[in-house]
């Protein structure tokens, strides 16, 4: 027998709602505004079947392009064969969330700005001994090197249980 190939097919749980999740849908969900460059996540919600996207674009990233009353548009980037196609697609906002991919970024921006700030000061004294004041991120160094003494460390050597049956 074939097997069928709906526009549902092989969603049982990608469209299910989680435990203690079912009913209806928060309202937070429609309160959430959404800006034209908005990075947002796809993840399809099956207590609203109206402007679902198809289970192709569930858990992809893309970046919102049109802000409608209830739904947006959103590009995402569609493997179709051996290249990347841009695909927009119209979706309502209860199967989108506002992408959290860029928070660490955001939050280092706002880090940084406030380091130069700080650090202006430290960059005259520093150009003038020749050096520099670095903000972007470092690599992780290799650590230290350590010596291990078996002096009062012996070593020890491990032999398992024998099994008993006892009852």
């Amino acid at each position: 027998m074939g097997k069928s190939g709906g526009l549902r097919a092989g969603t049982r749980y990608a469209f299910a709602r989680g435990f203690k999740n079912t009913g209806m849908i928060a309202l937070s969900t429609y309160l959430q505004q959404y800006k034209v460059g908005d990075i947002v996540d796809i993840r399809a919600n099956g207590a609203q079947q109206k402007g679902m996207p198809h289970k192709i674009y569930h858990g992809k990233t893309g970046i919102v392009y049109n802000v409608t009353k209830s739904s947006v548009g959103v590009i995402v980037h569609k493997k179709v064969g051996h290249r990347y196609l841009e695909k927009r697609v119209n979706i309502r906002i209860e199967h989108i969330h506002h992408s959290k991919c860029r928070e660490e970024f955001i939050r280092r921006v706002k880090e940084n700005a406030e380091k130069k700030k700080e650090n202006a000061e430290k960059k005259k004294a520093a150009k003038a001994a020749g050096e520099t004041v670095h903000l972007k991120r470092q690599i992780a160094l290799p650590r230290d090197a350590r010596t291990v003494s078996t002096e009062d460390n012996k070593p020890q050597t491990l032999v398992p249980l024998p099994y008993e049956t006892t009852i």
